[in-house]
This record gives C-alpha cells, structure tokens and sequence, in this order.
C-alpha cells in the first residue's frame, strides 16, 4: 500500500507531508514531499500514530477483550496496557489465559502486565492467589511487558518477603514496574521508590504529583469513568506557581518559563477503569480534546497516548517511522478530533462507519457460589435506643473516601439507616463459597429507596450492595446470584439488572448494548434518589481497601489509614 498524506510526527513535534509505503504490516517508506498550494494528496485528514491506553483494566469496561477492541478502534485507539488483575483475583491464572487467548483473535495490540497483588491485600477473600512462582510464569511470557500495579505498598514499605520476591523477579526479568500508591508521601515514599516502582496513576492533586514527579517516577493522568483527575493534574495556575517556585533564582528567561507552561510535565494519559456508556462516546481521542481545553499543547497530549508510553514499555508502535508496525489513524484535524480511519498492522480495522472484524461469543462458566440471601443477612443488631457509627463518605467522581460518623435510631435491636440524613446501609457479600457477610453505613449515594448491587467491587469482586433497607438488599443481591454475576437495582416497583456472566465481570454483547442496559440501570437509580454519575463504578471501590480512608470488606469495615479493620458501632 502506497499512499500520500500529511503526517504528524510525534518525534520531531511537527506536521509535513510526505509519501507512506506500507508492507508486511509494517511502514516501509515515510519520505518528506514538497507540495504546492494546488496539489491534493491521496488522503483527506491528518495521519497519526494509533493511541496507546498505558493503563487499562478491560473488565471494567465490561467487555470481553475483543468486544473491547471493537468499540476502541472506533476511536482510534489500536494498543493498549491492560493489567487482568480483575479476573484473577476472581479465576487466577486461568483467568489471565483466557484474556489472552481472547485477545489474540481480534485485530488489536493486547498487552498485558502481570497482576501483582492477587488479592489486593490479606483483608479480604478472593477467588484465587497469586504467588511469586506464579507471577515469574507471567513474567516469561512474551505477552507480559510489566510487573502490574503494586497495591500493596505497606508490604514495599515493611519488606514483606514475598512481596519483595515479586519485584525483585519484575526487574530479573527486565520488566518495568507499575505503581500505586494514592497520597504516598515524604519518607513512606522514598522507601516505596527504592523497589524501582516507576509509574503512579492514583495522583489526585498537582502537589501529589509534583512531588512523585521530582523522585523520578512517570505520572499517568488519569481519566476514567469514576476516577477523573485530569482538571486536577492539568490545572495551570499550579503550574505556573510550580514555575516560578522553581525559578525562584532568576536563572530561566522569562520566554522560556512561558514556553514551559503549556508543555506538560507528567507522562501518560490513561483511563485505568471505563464504563461502556462512557466509551461509545470517545476513549483516548476523547481524552486527548479533552487536555487540550485545558491548556495543554494539543501535540504533547498525544504523545502522552503514543509515543511516550510506547518508549516506556518498549512496545513496537506509537510513531510513525519506517521500520514500525503500521498501526495509525487518520483524523479531519487537530481541533475536532474525529477519528476518520483506523488502520492496525497496515490493514483498516475501522472505515469510518463500520468495524472491520467480527468478535466471537464466549461460554461462560459460573464463577458465584453463594447462597441465596435473606433480609436478616443485612442487619446489625444493637442493645439500646440509639448508636454512634462510623460511616464510609463517597464523593462523586472519586475513589477516595472520608471517615465520618453518625448517631442512627436502633428498632427492636436493629440499628436503622437513616435515608433522610443520606446514611444508608452497605454490604459485601462473599461470593466464593464461605458465603459470610459484613454490614456497615455509607453516606453519599442519596438513595431514598430501593437498592442496587453488584458481582464487580474491586478487587476481589464479591457482591456488593447498597440499599435503604435489608429486605431491598436481599432482593439486590438474590438477583446477582441468579444472573451469574452483573448489576442489579430494585425498588418497590423496580426489578432491572445486567448480567455480567464471564467471571461476574463481562458479558458476551457489544459496547452498545451493554452501554443501553448500563444507562437503564443509571436512570433507573436517580429515579430512587441517587446523586452519582455512576454509582455502580463508584460503589465498586467501596470494597478496594488499598485506595484509603474507609472501606468495606466481606471480612469487615477497614480503616487504609491505620490498616486495620474497625468496629461498625462506636470511634
């Protein structure tokens, strides 16, 4: 295939035309040409190098992977990498096998890390373990390109053996490390560092990231459905006050510091966990219009989503030069932003209207085992006429929460919610066969009736739920179990839910129509009074211990500051 086209070249930071000859999946030819103001070339648009997510849980999305790649390439994104720690905390390696084998039948770049924290932490119960044998397994093979994120930064921190025994087999194997460590700071940071963790996606705030940034790691941007830090770590009046901070000694030219402003300082741009309904709209495309409105030179935003995570995980993509796999996307300009084409090894994947490739179906085997549950399975019994409790706050659009409290009325030894005061009950259900369940209160969901449940609550997906009454949440939860997994919400004349049968996680349909149930099931819930975007994500890390400062385990309620569990009743 020979062609003429202008092209942005990520490596230069500039725009020329030039003749592309592309063979055997790869670009042959990319030679400059000279043009006049009459002259047409073959192509109408811009090309650029096809967009790279660095930081992607696939199961999130809900989405097989290649149902996942059917609804990306639409946006023009042709890698992405993904860390399969959902599914193996829920199937283990088997789990990871089969996210690679579906991967590999569909026109896309899969890449894979190695999930280090399998389960996230000894506080909870999960499907499946991940031990050091098993994670050099993963590092071995070809697919493998990162140790994932490591969760579990108190055990870096105090040297837990077999965590240590993990990173030390990342970097025997010559691959990078991925971080996570939200709020991480001053010493505890330094001690974090000296493992070699060199990436960070949980900065929510300019100064987290300023500071992570100056120890040496690289900084992913986040944008995801629940988690969305861009406003934050894009935010300019901080960037200039860190510029003339750092200049305080009058040795950079003034044209210089205004040159630096709008060159951004971090490294990636990545979406870590997206709904279905946020990713028929735009992925990376969308992200990258997205840092532009903020401020951000519209050319360093896409190499945040090309060449640069490309460079840091040794991928053969993200530029457009000879010799590279010719993955790449042409678009109308660099304002609007739409995706025209998108073209994978050579071959377009996306026209412009239609998807090139077909996705087969998945057989699912069911991963709930537990019983069917009962309104007494929701209740905390108390001795007395009122209590005192802490209470888990949510914030929309966040997956940190405040530790609160609140004095709740008590009924024939039954502490109540208190849907006046936003206090309602949550729950986490163990799905694995132990079938235990532990009670706590929430505050910010603003239901005033009904509840909603689900199989997907990071990270070791047992059933989670949220509700104003016991009997709601029994009903929530029963639909779950009978569904094989997914979402439901219920209320006194609602009964909706979206199966999720791959492993509780995913469904066998296209973005579309899990996006239609998914948008449902939102309006469904602000019909019961819930204030969220997307209350099923955000309630999902209600269970994700490692992401400070109260959560819910089926094991109990857990303070991340302290990392210990904590009574329901009382300080």
């Amino acid at each position: 295939m020979k062609f003429t086209s202008y092209v942005l070249d990520v490596l230069t930071d500039s725009v020329f035309p030039a003749r592309i000859a592309i063979a055997d999946g790869v670009f042959k030819e990319i030679m400059p040409i000279q043009v006049s103001g009459d002259d047409e070339l073959d192509v109408e648009g811009l090309l650029l190098p096809g967009f790279i997510d660095s930081h992607i849980h696939i199961e999130s999305t809900m989405l097989t992977p290649g149902q996942f790649a059917k609804i990306a390439v639409r946006h023009g994104t042709t890698s992405v990498v993904c860390d399969p720690h959902e599914i193996a905390n829920v199937c283990g390696l088997d789990g990871i096998e089969f996210m690679i084998e579906n991967a590999s039948q569909v026109p896309f770049n899969f890449y894979f890390t190695a999930p280090s924290c399998v389960p996230a932490t000894s506080f909870e119960t999960s499907g499946a373990v991940l031990d050091s044998d098993d994670i050099e397994y993963l590092l071995q093979k070809d697919e493998i390109v990162a140790l994932g994120e490591m969760m579990n930064f108190p055990g870096v921190i105090n040297g837990d053996e077999e965590v240590i025994k993990k990173l030390e087999l990342a970097r025997q194997y010559k691959k990078p490390i991925d971080g996570h460590a939200p709020l991480l700071s001053g010493k505890e940071l330094d001690k974090y560092l000296e493992q070699y963790i060199v990436t960070d996606h949980e900065c929510s705030n300019f100064d987290e990231a300023i500071e992570k940034k100056q120890k040496g790691m690289k900084i992913m941007v986040r944008d995801g459905s629940s988690a969305k830090n861009m406003e934050g770590l894009f935010d300019f009046s901080q960037r200039i006050e860190h510029l003339k901070n750092q200049d305080s000694f009058g040795i950079m030219p003034r044209e210089v510091l205004e040159r630096r402003i709008h060159s951004p300082i971090f490294d990636f741009i990545v979406s870590d966990d997206k709904h279905p309904n946020d990713l028929i709209k735009g992925h990376l495309n969308k992200s990258v219009k997205k840092a532009a409105e903020l401020g951000v030179d519209i050319i360093k935003a896409i190499e945040m989503v090309t060449i640069n995570p490309a460079a840091h995980y040794g991928l053969d993509a993200g530029s457009v030069t000879t010799g590279a796999k010719a993955d790449f996307i042409i678009i109308d300009n660099l304002v609007d932003f739409n995706v025209l084409k998108t073209y994978v090894g050579g071959e377009c994947v996306f026209d412009g209207e239609n998807v090139l490739f077909d996705v087969p179906e998945i057989e699912a085997e069911n991963s709930i085992d537990a019983t069917e549950k009962t309104a007494q399975d929701f209740e905390i019994r108390f001795d007395g006429d009122e209590c005192e409790v802490n209470v888990i706050e949510c914030f929309n659009g966040e997956l940190l929460t405040n530790k609160v409290s609140a004095t709740l009325e008590v009924k024939e030894g039954i502490i109540q919610p208190d849907t006046s005061g936003d206090i309602l009950k949550i729950a986490v259900v163990e799905r694995y066969g132990k079938n235990h369940v532990a009670n706590a209160f929430i505050k910010g969901f603003g239901l005033k009736k009904g509840a909603i449940a689900s199989s997907v609550a990071h990270d070791s997906h047992n059933i989670i739920v949220v509700g104003c009454s016991a009997d709601m949440m029994a009903r929530a939860v029963n639909k779950i179990i009978e569904n094989k997994g997914g979402f439901s919400i219920v209320g006194p004349e609602l009964d909706e839910s979206l199966p999720l049968p791959i492993a509780g996680l995913m469904s066998n349909e296209d973005a579309f129509e899990v996006a239609r149930k998914l948008d449902v099931l939102h309006n469904m819930s602000g019909e019961l009074g819930c204030m969220l975007d997307s209350p099923f994500m955000t309630m999902a890390f209600m269970a994700l211990l490692v992401i400070p400062f109260l959560k819910l385990s089926d094991l109990g309620l857990f303070d991340g500051d302290a990392f210990e569990f904590i009574d329901v009743v009382g300080n």
